[in-house]
């Protein structure tokens, strides 16, 4: 029997979730949204299985409605709508699955996970997401930790531009990165660290980049991993110069400021295009002691935009929504618990490479 799955948000990585779950055979879907094209796209794309509804998303109540009766909720809309949506699947009993990065949204989804007789299970696509499980898999394999590296950067194959970037999932979401607090590790403390600073730089197959401190990135392996690791950090990962024409825009002329970011976010969608040719990297380096000495092991890989069931799907869409689709699978298997909260790090790292959607990965 197929579970009934209900998507809110048809967006760049809804999309992509659809194309994935659909095709799979095992999930009825429904897809809400309140954009006309967007649910116009949704029907030309002929996806099996998948019905639409509009729907005004920040209406708790018609939320809750539209929930009721489906096994399992994802939502793929903005940070600012995670409480809404999280709230109606709890009261309407389902799993609850999210891709947001954002960590004020992502403690109230805690907060209704507690005594939930479903699963909730936010920060499923990327990073948050995915490279919370490599980390946490590479640190299980030490005695005791130092350090705790994570990078990761979407990037065009072909920048073209000042910022050597192109636009690939949720402008929202970007801004929040380099706007908001940065949780990490120091020196075995917890501590918030400013984004946009602490710039490094570093070569990976003959490729010159940088990495600055970005928001949200870690998780909740601050809290899985408290008191055993010095130093615990996550960058995101760009072509060099990136960070600096940010920094203007976010800290010199103060479009990073709340009230102005939606300047910024017309600033950027206007003038930068978006690219389905794109590349992913994945970068997780551990530090510390095994067997009586000090080693360092490292993951990276690369993933590159390609087609999926005859779509072409950018790298970010495929790494973000096999991360979820992925969670989805684990839950509904019985790989992992179906009631409470759930964190990223919970997933083994081989059960999710081993799966039909997690496998991208892995190539």
């Amino acid at each position: 029997m197929k579970n009934k799955l209900i998507l809110l948000g048809a967006g760049k990585i809804g999309d992509a979730i659809l194309n994935l779950l659909s095709h799979s055979g095992d999930y009825t879907l429904t897809v809400a949204d309140r954009d006309p094209q967007r649910l116009a796209h949704v029907h030309q794309m002929n996806f099996p299985d998948v019905t639409t509804v509009s729907v005004d998303i920040g209406n708790a109540k018609a939320v809750t409605e539209l929930i009721h009766g489906h096994d399992i909720a994802i939502s793929a809309c903005p940070y600012f709508l995670t409480p809404v949506i999280a709230g109606a699947a709890k009261k309407a009993g389902a799993h609850y699955f999210d891709l947001t990065e954002d960590v004020e949204s992502t403690r109230i989804v805690k907060q209704l996970a507690e005594g939930a007789a479903t699963a909730f299970v936010p920060q499923c696509g990327l990073a948050p997401g995915f490279i919370s499980i490599v980390a946490y898999d590479l640190a299980s394999r030490f005695d005791t930790l130092r350090d705790v590296n994570m990078r990761v950067g979407a990037l065009p194959t072909f920048p073209s531009n000042a910022l050597k970037y192109n636009l690939t999932w949720s402008t929202d979401g970007l801004i929040n990165e380099y706007c908001n607090p940065c949780e990490a590790i120091v020196d075995g403390g917890l501590r918030e660290v400013s984004p946009l600073e602490e710039v490094e730089h570093f070569s990976l197959d003959g490729i010159d980049y940088e990495a600055f401190n970005t928001s949200g990135g870690l998780g909740t392996l601050c809290e899985s991993l408290a008191g055993k690791v010095q130093n615990l950090n996550y960058k995101t990962v760009r072509y060099p110069g990136h960070r600096d024409i940010i920094k203007m825009l976010v800290r010199d002329l103060q479009l990073g400021l709340l009230e102005r970011r939606p300047i910024l976010k017309e600033v950027l969608e206007s003038s930068i295009p978006m690219t389905r040719q794109d590349v992913v990297l994945v970068f997780a380096s551990v530090c510390g002691q095994r067997e009586g000495r000090l080693e360092q092991e490292t993951y990276a890989r690369k993933i590159y935009s390609q087609p999926v069931n005859g779509q072409l799907l950018s790298a970010i869409q495929i790494t973000t929504a096999a991360g979820i689709c992925t969670m989805v699978d684990l839950v509904m298997q019985g790989r992992l618990p179906k009631r409470g909260l759930i964190r990223q790090e919970q997933a083994s790292l081989q059960d999710f490479l081993d799966n039909r959607f997690g496998r991208v990965y892995a190539v």
